[in-house]
C-alpha cells in the first residue's frame, strides 16, 4: 500500500521510517532521521460521516481545509512546530492533533498536493504519479477481488463514481509537477490485460532550480533502444527504452520511457 511506498522514499532521505513515537498508532506521518512525511488526508475537514451527510468525496476540495494545509506547511518550512490534525483510516474520524517538529527534509503526499496555489508556492520539487485507467483498474481487481472479496462490478462501479471528481480535482494537478511518472499498458504484448509487464514513462520538467533531469547515453539526443539479447537475459517479453524532448503541457520536457521487464538485477546494472 501507500505506506510501503512512503517508507521507501523516507529511507531513501534517512534510514528507517517510523510513525511518531508515543503517539496516536492510527497517526499517518512517517518520521526518519532527517526525513518527515505528511499525509495531506490529515487536512479533511469533514470526517467520514460528514462526508456521507453533505454527499461529497475525499477528492472535493470543499472536505479539505486548505488553508490549515498551507499555514502548517509554511510554519513547518519556516522551523516551527505545528498541532497537525490526524485523519484517522481506520474509524473515518479527526483525531485529537499530534504535534509535529521541523524537519531538515519535509514531504507532503495525497490527493492535493499541487492544488492550492498558496501551497504550491511553498514546494521546492513536486512529482505526480500518473497511473493510467487500465493498469489503476488491473491493480484494483489484483487487490479487492483477491484480498477483500469484492465483486468485478462493485470494483468498476466505485472506479466510475470517483472518476467525475478525480478528472475534475486530481488530475489538472499534474500539469504543475516537476516530474511525472506516467504508469501505462505494456506495447510488447498484444492485447495485454493483466497488468503485469508496465511501461513508464518519466517527464521531467526542464528549467527546474536544483534538478538536472535524466537522460539515455546523450543529453538532449531523441533515441529509441532495444538492448542486445545476449547482453540482457531476460525473458518474454524483453525489454525496450526510449528518449527524447517533448513538451507537456504547454512546458518543454524530456522524456525517459521503459517498457517490459529485467528478470535480474545484473540487467539493470547492464543499462
Amino acid at each position: 500500500g501507500k505506506s510501503t511506498f512512503m517508507r521507501r522514499l523516507t529511507s531513501v532521505f534517512g534510514g528507517a521510517a517510523e510513525p511518531p513515537k508515543g503517539g496516536n498508532p492510527d497517526s499517518n506521518t512517517l518520521i526518519s532521521d532527517t526525513t518527515t512525511v505528511i499525509c495531506l488526508d490529515d487536512f479533511h475537514s469533514l470526517d467520514r460521516t460528514g462526508r456521507k451527510e453533505k454527499g461529497v468525496t475525499a477528492l472535493d476540495p470543499r472536505a479539505n481545509d486548505f488553508d490549515l494545509m498551507y499555514d502548517q506547511v509554511k510554519a513547518l518550512k519556516q522551523g516551527k512546530p505545528v498541532d497537525k490534525p490526524i485523519y484517522n483510516h481506520v474509524s473515518g474520524l479527526l483525531d485529537p492533533p499530534e504535534v509535529i517538529q521541523p524537519p531538515k527534509i519535509l514531504v507532503i503526499e495525497g490527493l492535493h498536493p499541487m492544488y492550492d496555489a498558496r501551497v504550491r508556492e511553498l514546494l521546492d520539487f513536486s512529482l505526480y504519479l500518473d497511473i493510467s485507467n487500465e493498469v489503476k483498474f488491473a491493480w484494483k481487481i489484483q487487490r479487492d477481488m483477491k484480498e477483500r472479496g469484492h465483486s468485478l462490478e462493485s470494483i468498476k462501479a466505485s472506479i466510475e463514481a470517483r472518476k467525475p471528481d478525480f478528472d475534475a480535482y486530481i488530475d489538472p494537478q499534474k500539469q504543475y509537477a516537476d516530474v511525472v511518472i506516467e504508469v501505462l499498458p505494456t506495447q510488447l504484448i498484444p492485447d495485454d490485460d493483466e497488468g503485469k509487464v508496465l511501461r513508464v514513462r518519466m517527464i521531467q520538467k526542464e528549467g527546474v532550480k536544483f534538478f538536472n533531469p535524466v537522460y539515455l547515453f546523450d543529453e538532449g539526443s531523441t533515441i529509441s533502444w532495444i538492448p542486445c539479447g545476449r547482453k540482457l537475459t531476460c525473458s518474454y517479453p524483453g525489454i525496450k527504452f526510449s528518449y527524447g524532448p517533448d513538451t507537456y503541457y504547454g512546458n518543454e520536457v524530456t522524456v525517459l520511457e521503459m517498457d517490459g521487464i529485467f528478470d535480474r538485477l545484473d540487467g539493470l546494472i547492464y543499462v
